[in-house]
This record gives structure tokens, sequence and C-alpha cells, in this order.
């Protein structure tokens, strides 16, 4: 059984898809406030792909959609006392914003390059820097920074190494997402 080979399948139809900008904008926008796992990297990839020259195109759309939605997120953040942290705690989630928030208070600014860049989960860390008050001009240079850098270097490898890139994606993607669930299993339990 191949699970994640499946959705890589889906993400392609997306890909090719005269919907397909919207799709990976939409994607990004929302990955920074709710979607659990980062679709929208596999996206950018097969979008990256299928039209090599606008694989740079792709990943500024993807960078200022994921920005767009961090400053959501931030926002959601800022009006977490009044409606969000009653959710959370009904819902289980407080134990993982209150780890959030001890990263926030370790690194300050910076976890935002971490989590930006990283596969850790960039909602929780979007609507804890709302929630504590962080800088807004900041929070979004580094949003900025991590996003970007993370979108340009798919589209840059990509852009390089475009069929052994997909090759390579259709070997190891089952692994890559179970190895995603395990990274993101060991942040939830060492969280605590």
């Amino acid at each position: 059984m191949r699970p994640f080979h499946s959705i890589y399948n889906k993400i392609l139809d997306w890909s090719s898809s005269r919907f397909a900008i919207l799709w990976l904008s939409v994607i990004s926008f929302f990955e920074s406030i709710i979607i659990p796992l980062p679709l929208q990297d596999l996206l950018l990839a097969s979008m990256s792909l299928r039209n090599r020259s606008k694989a740079f195109y792709f990943a500024f759309v993807c960078t200022i959609a994921s920005v767009l939605g961090a400053v959501l997120g931030y926002y959601i953040g800022v009006q977490a006392e009044n409606f969000i942290m009653p959710l959370l705690i009904n819902l289980g989630y407080e134990a993982k914003f209150e780890t959030a928030q001890i990263y926030f208070q370790t690194y300050g600014i910076y976890i935002i390059l971490i989590a930006g860049f990283s596969p850790i989960p960039y909602k929780l860390f979007t609507i804890s820097a709302g929630m504590m008050s962080m800088s807004l001009f900041p929070f979004i240079v580094f949003s900025l920074i991590a996003r970007g850098s993370r979108y340009f270097l798919i589209s840059f490898v990509v852009r390089k190494f475009g069929k052994m890139a997909d090759a390579w994606l259709n070997k190891y993607i089952d692994w890559l997402g179970y190895l995603l669930i395990a990274a993101i299993a060991l942040f939830v339990w060492y969280g605590h």
C-alpha cells in the first residue's frame, strides 16, 4: 500500500489543471493556518517540473500566498484570548501552543526562520506569534525569508534536476511521507 504515492499522483493532476496557480495559492495560504501537511511543496515541485521556465515564478506565488496566510494566522493569534483559546482547549491543542510559546521565549523571532523553513507545523508558530504580540513587521520579514528560501530551493532543485527529481519523488514519496509523520510525532511528543 502506497498512500503518499496516491496523494502525489493527485497533486500531479492538480498541477496540470488550468487552475494550478489557484490551487497553489489556496493550499499555500491555508497551510500557514490549518492544513496539517505541506502539500504545497509537492504541488510546487510538480508545477515546476511541468514548466521549468516558470519554476521561480511558482515559488514566488507560493511564498506570497504562504506569508499572507501567516499574517492571517498571526491575527487569529491576536484574537486568541477572545475566541480561539477556548476552542483550542476543547480540541486538546493547548499544550502544543504552549510549547510553541516556549520556543518563542527561548529563540525569539528566530523561531519563525526555523518553523518557516522546516517541516514543523508552521501554523502553530503563526498563531503563537500573534498570541504573544510579536512585532508584525519582523514576523513578516522572517516569514518571507524562511518561506521564500524553502520554496525557491524546491524550485531550484526541480529546475536543475528535472526528471531525476520526479523519478526520485516517485520512488521515495512514501518514505518521505512516513518520515514527515514521524518528525511531527516526535515534535509533538517532545514538545509536551
